[in-house]
């Protein structure tokens, strides 16, 4: 599949958007001290990371 130069850039910031989330969210989760609560930021950084992988396979 090939890409143009605007889906390139698109997908490049959608990739730093997910890693940047998922960081964040890692973060919250080592803060918070509800167990549900860090299960949440928990849950919600791994599904930011597998949305990353999958974006990051359309680049090659």
């Amino acid at each position: 599949m090939n890409i143009n130069q605007m889906e390139l850039q698109t997908l490049r910031h959608l990739i730093g958007s997910h890693e940047n989330a998922e960081k964040k969210l890692n973060f919250y989760a080592s803060q918070v001290q509800d167990p549900q609560v860090r299960q949440m930021f928990q849950q919600s950084a791994q599904s930011a990371s597998q949305t990353r992988q999958k974006l990051l396979s359309f680049l090659g």
